[in-house]
């Protein structure tokens, strides 16, 4: 069978069962183009910038445990995309970005729209792949897909030159694909895992310390399932919230820069640690230094071997599949004869309730003043802590990371890795598109959300229900908090002034605007629009308290122990 490039660019999709592309086409793809409006096996989703494609494609996949798909233009089309195929990356989050290229022949010659996509992406990508010939292109996107599931997921880039959408081969989907220099571990070691069970068996302070990998292995249930047997404490990362239960008493709560006392506590004065799908990233343990100073043993499960003792040196270190590792973990601890010593793990749990004790999430809300904490607790109560949460990212993404209960894996959308602003409204598109039915809130704030507002029109278009949480104190609120702290109250740049009208912009798009200014109508506002307007998407404007900070905080180059809390100051 003779297809084009762009004909079979179509059916590779369709073979991989896509459902939706989220691009923005130009003239470097447009053939490509005009092969899927013939097709309808898959939808294309029109944003409004090549950024906010690549972002909700990602969050698609994220919410999902599909592999995303989007697709953009050559040059600038392609400049737009990196910084979301850059977030992805950090967030090793399964993509596949297809990219226009200017004709072979022009490829070098400074060509309109030209630009080097496999030299400026390589950095921030798994793989990327320049198709030349188009009896590559098939095999070729196989691969892409392929890579960006197994072993450590990530973006994967295929920079397509358009005449070779637009010559013919024979089309064959290959059903297999094997790659002799990618061949990702699963199992771990069974000599590592019985060392893993001895230790864990012998520690008299355990910790539990589980991230992001546990939620894209889809491994979180038998997280739970070896915290309870074993009873040991557990916390998580920003990428790992969902991946144990907030609300199950085992659990500390987020752990790191901006953790909770008690899990920052344990995490630090803990004998036995064991790290599962995580990386001991700077914002988690802080110096690595002072969190040495306290001598304990590590395992560490990852499935990517450069992730193990890159930061943190490790005892038993285990490379594998999280849910392969922990399935043959759990089947040897029940088959050992040793069990947990109970009196030094009582003994751990009383030191852990007296670090609970100082309840450092503590805040107050009073009558006139609208406490941005408060707004994310009501929305955990109005939503019944079930909803898809998305978030920007500053002293918002924290609130809602440290008040909304995430019991389940997948519910918490942000950007952890590269702190992308601007992803938390694209980012809630793309889960409303693989969660149709379900209710997502973007919890954001004035400047991130400004970033990419302009998806409020790809909003409208595909008619999703996204409810719009601005948590609005007319600050770049992170970074004046920075300023407090560490700059001397100079406050360079950070004020957001000329805000627009938020209600009337909302409107213009053809969207509900709301503006709440009181804390008495905080909660009546959210329950309108989670009912009343349950199928508009509704942007709240609250207006929060401008000098609200964000605590517990450990500052940069300080120790997990060093935290300064709200009651200090």
């Amino acid at each position: 069978m003779q297809l084009t490039g762009a004909e079979i660019v179509i059916r590779c999709l369709q073979e991989e069962k896509v459902e939706y592309v989220f691009g923005y086409p130009g003239g470097s793809v447009l053939y490509i183009y005009d092969e899927l409006f013939k097709q309808d096996k898959f939808k294309h989703v029109l944003v409004r910038h090549e950024q906010a494609a690549v972002h909700a494609a990602d969050a698609y996949s994220r919410s999902s445990n599909k592999i995303g798909v989007c697709l953009v233009t050559s040059g600038p089309g392609v400049t737009n995309a990196v910084t979301g195929i850059a977030t992805a990356h950090m967030d090793s989050v399964p993509m596949v970005i297809i990219s226009g290229q200017v004709p072979t022949q022009y490829i070098g010659q400074d060509a309109f729209q030209e630009c080097d996509t496999v030299g400026i992406t390589r950095p921030c990508v798994k793989h990327n792949f320049l198709v030349k010939d188009v009896k590559d292109l098939a095999i070729t996107l196989k691969k892409a897909f392929y890579i960006a599931k197994t072993g450590r997921p990530g973006p994967v880039l295929v920079d397509i030159p358009k005449d070779i959408t637009n010559q013919k081969c024979e089309f064959e989907y290959p059903k297999t694909v094997a790659m002799r220099s990618y061949n990702p571990v699963i199992k771990g070691h069974s000599g590592q895992i019985k060392k893993a069970v001895q230790m864990l068996l012998e520690a008299k302070r355990p910790m539990i310390y589980a991230g992001g990998g546990v939620i894209l292995s889809d491994a979180a249930e038998k997280l739970v399932k070896l915290a309870r047997s074993l009873g040991y404490p557990v916390t998580n990362t920003l990428m790992g919230l969902g991946g144990y239960p907030a609300t199950d008493k085992q659990w500390l709560g987020m752990l790191g820069m901006h953790g909770t006392y008690e899990a920052n506590m344990a995490m630090q004065n803990c004998d036995v640690l064991i790290a599962v799908g995580a990386r001991f990233d700077d914002r988690v343990i802080g110096n690595p230094v002072h969190f040495a100073e306290v001598a304990r043993k590590i395992i560490h499960i990852d499935i990517d071997p450069s992730s193990i003792s890159k930061r943190v040196k490790v005892d038993v270190p285990i490379v594998g599949n999280l849910p392969d590792v922990l399935d043959e973990l759990q089947k040897m601890l029940e088959a050992s004869a040793g069990v947990p010593d109970a009196k030094a793990l009582a003994s751990w749990w009383k030191q852990i309730d007296e670090w609970r004790g100082k309840k450092s999430l503590k805040y107050k809300q009073g009558k006139e003043i609208i406490m941005p904490q408060y707004v994310v607790e009501k929305l955990y109560e109005v939503t019944g802590g079930d909803a898809f949460i998305t978030s920007d990212v500053g002293q918002h993404q924290m609130w809602a990371a440290q008040y909304y209960k995430f019991d389940k894996p997948r519910r918490w959308i942000n950007s952890g890795g590269l702190g992308t602003m601007g992803v938390g409204l694209p980012y809630a598109m793309g889960v409303r598109f693989a969660n149709p039915k379900a209710t997502v809130a973007c919890v954001t704030g004035e400047g991130s959300i400004q970033m990419n507002i302009q998806e409020l029109s790809t909003a409208k278009q595909f008619r999703l229900p996204i409810k719009i949480i601005n948590l609005n104190n007319r600050y770049l609120g992170m970074v004046r908090q920075w300023q407090q702290m560490f700059h001397g109250n100079r406050y360079a740049e950070s004020y957001v002034d000329a805000l627009p009208d938020f209600v009337k912009l909302a409107e213009a798009y053809g969207h509900v605007g709301m503006k709440i200014e009181r804390p008495a109508d905080v909660e009546p506002a959210l329950r309108e629009a989670f009912t009343k307007h349950k199928n508009d998407l509704v942007f709240m404007d609250f207006l929060t308290d401008q000098t609200a900070n964000v605590y517990p905080m450990v500052a940069a180059g300080k120790g997990l122990s060093e935290m300064i809390l709200a009651e200090e100051l």
